[in-house]
């Protein structure tokens, strides 16, 4: 299983990100047949919206390294130099089907995104970095009033990865699958009836500024909800939202332990968490402190970063996952044993990510990326094959 799929950090896109995630995890299960260069990705418009759609795939070639796009034949473009100031990047945009119609792209060996957007084009710019990626949580970014969405895919020589994802907002709807070589398709994404509406609904249900989150065109049109972190980042989410459940966590764990079992088939590695002050330090078997982390506040937890980085090792990056996945779905209090994979258990105390229990609420098959870590107990929305014969990318109606 690969890492889950980090939010961007500007202006490099989260492919960087995805291929080190990937990679750093040894060899992923062995391919049936070699991967061809290319792989059809078949787009479906379900979404019942008039006017044009269009369809972009961006991020890192991994044979070369370089950052570009893909055209609707899967061949690569790398990105002229950029500039400080931005700079235009070349028009990247492909013609996507129309409503109740379906149109077959080619993805190349790639790690990055594929975007769609309804109405107008996304307006994307270069610096001498690379690639600035929209940025909606910025009132003006250019690209702030057009409904759009993305989902993120790894394709290499060992298969393809591809999700859905609602690591950094939740908009306009759709799922992912695969084709595997025996005929069979996996999918995941699509969310159960009145599953849209119900999501937002269910943030304005919510107390203690989780509204906020939710973004609208001047003419009152929903176009997405922002992710708690955005919205302790932009002042929408309070800064001290998650302060009562951390100290809880803190104050149980001063005089209790909280015991970390990061890999499901190492069940014999475990590590074991104890809080001194403003501290919480994990010891192994023997004793020895092997990281610590500061009482972390909901940035950290939100983004699963600052307070709780997590580095590519086999220790502190394991054992932040689990503990940002405990913090986001409040399973630290009511499990002294982590993961927590009873899903029964997540979300349940007052103090929680209201915004990624409402995602997975509403999912027809409970499954989504709603936080950065969300990949720990198998809780994400990936599909992934060694041999993928076709992809999937369905776009449904935001109803």
């Amino acid at each position: 299983m690969p890492l889950s799929f980090i939010r961007p950090a500007l202006p490099l896109t989260t492919a960087a990100a995805l291929v080190s995630g990937l990679l750093a995890l040894g060899a992923p299960e062995q391919a049936g047949a070699a991967v061809p260069d290319t792989v059809p990705l078949k787009i479906t418009n379900n979404s019942g919206r008039s006017g044009p759609l269009y369809v972009y795939d961006l991020g890192t070639q991994l044979s070369s390294g370089r950052q570009g796009w893909a055209d609707a034949n899967g061949t690569f473009h790398a990105w002229p130099a950029g500039g400080n100031p931005p700079t235009p990047a070349p028009d990247a945009a492909i013609t996507g089907p129309a409503a109740g119609q379906s149109t077959t792209i080619r993805l190349p060996k790639f790690s990055g995104r594929v975007y769609f957007s309804y109405g107008q084009k996304l307006v994307f710019k270069l610096t001498t970095g690379g690639l600035v990626q929209p940025a909606v949580q910025n009132p003006s970014d250019p690209n702030r009033d057009i409904l759009f969405n993305w989902s993120e895919y790894t394709l290499n020589d060992s298969g393809l990865w591809l999700n859905s994802t609602q690591v950094d907002m939740f908009s306009a709807p759709y799922a992912v699958g695969v084709q595997r070589a025996d005929g069979s398709v996996s999918s995941t994404g699509h969310l159960k009836p009145g599953g849209y509406t119900g999501f937002f609904d269910a943030l304005r249900g919510q107390s203690g500024g989780w509204p906020g989150l939710i973004q609208k065109r001047s003419d009152g049109t929903v176009l997405r909800a922002l992710s708690p972190l955005y919205g302790v980042e932009t002042g929408a989410l309070p800064a001290n939202v998650m302060d009562d459940y951390v100290n809880r966590v803190w104050q149980k764990y001063t005089t209790s332990t909280l015991t970390v079992t990061p890999f499901a088939d190492q069940p014999n590695t475990k590590y074991y968490g104890r809080v001194s002050g403003n501290v919480m330090n994990f010891t192994n078997a023997s004793g020895a402190v092997v990281t610590s982390f500061q009482k972390p506040d909901a940035d950290s937890v939100f983004g699963c970063h600052k307070l709780l980085d997590a580095p590519n090792d086999n220790v502190r990056g394991p054992i932040s996952r689990t503990l940002c996945a405990g913090f986001n779905r409040s399973t630290l209090l009511s499990n002294p044993n982590q993961p927590d994979t009873t899903t029964a258990g997540y979300y349940q105390d007052a103090v929680t990510n209201q915004y990624a229990r409402a995602v997975h609420a509403r999912m027809a098959d409970g499954k989504a990326y709603a936080f950065a870590f969300d990949d720990v107990g198998n809780q994400e929305s990936l599909v992934h094959d060694g041999s993928p014969q076709q992809a999937y990318l369905t776009l449904d109606p935001l109803s």
